[in-house]
């Protein structure tokens, strides 16, 4: 990397498994080059593994998934096809979307953006990345990646939600309710329907404080 742009070789950054979903490997690139004008992430796995998690885009962006290496098969609103490196596959909004991995170290690299509308990272990146590092133990890497989704919606109630999540899992019972109290106060309507249901908030249930959230 230099002052003026960044190069990085796909095979060798550190996958995260998508702990929230079915396990799919995820490559952080986003995370890793800052890359700023639409949503910008891969996906790694062997033969026959989950590769791109089925999910249908709910808002109007639009999804350009790149086989960089290896060979995937993608499911797009119910139809499969083969999907040998150099393919490109367009999916539009609304559309149910996913891959599986046909080959070793099969690469799919997947950029979406919203035609006219200012690409603003939802963070969900950093949040795989917090995950997957807490359950490896990696808790000071972990809470590196909580604080960069943070820092990327300080405004937004689910930032600190989801860090309260985080430190729920890890054990930290105090920071987590104090996450917890900061979204509250930001949404006390939008957060009230995860309190009730969240498991990642389980391990903090049964504290008295927990119940003063739900009054």
């Amino acid at each position: 990397m230099s002052d003026g742009y960044t190069i990085v070789d796909l095979n060798e950054l550190e996958a995260f498994p998508y702990h929230q979903r079915g396990g799919q490997k995820l490559l952080p690139i986003q995370r890793i080059t800052n890359f700023r004008a639409a949503g910008m992430n891969g996906w790694i796995g062997d033969a026959s593994e989950p590769l791109v998690p089925e999910h249908a885009e709910d808002s109007d962006n639009e999804e350009l998934y790149v086989v960089v290496q290896g060979r995937a098969t993608f499911t797009v609103d119910g139809g499969s096809f083969d999907a040998p490196a150099g393919t490109l596959v367009h999916a539009l909004p609304g559309e149910l979307r996913s891959a599986k991995s046909e080959e070793p170290r099969t690469i799919v690299a997947a950029i979406g953006a919203t035609i006219g509308r200012p690409f603003d990272n939802p963070g969900w990146t950093s949040f795989v990345v917090a995950d997957a590092l807490r359950r490896e133990g990696r808790i000071d890497e972990a809470r590196v990646a909580v604080a960069e989704m943070l820092a990327l919606h300080p405004d937004a109630w689910h930032a600190p939600y989801n860090a309260a999540c985080f430190e729920s899992l890890a054990g930290d019972g105090d920071a987590a309710f104090a996450y917890l109290r900061r979204a509250r106060a930001m949404d006390p309507e939008g957060v009230k329907p995860f309190l009730a249901e969240d498991s990642d908030l389980d391990p903090i249930r049964d504290d008295p404080h927990f119940q003063e959230l739900l009054a």
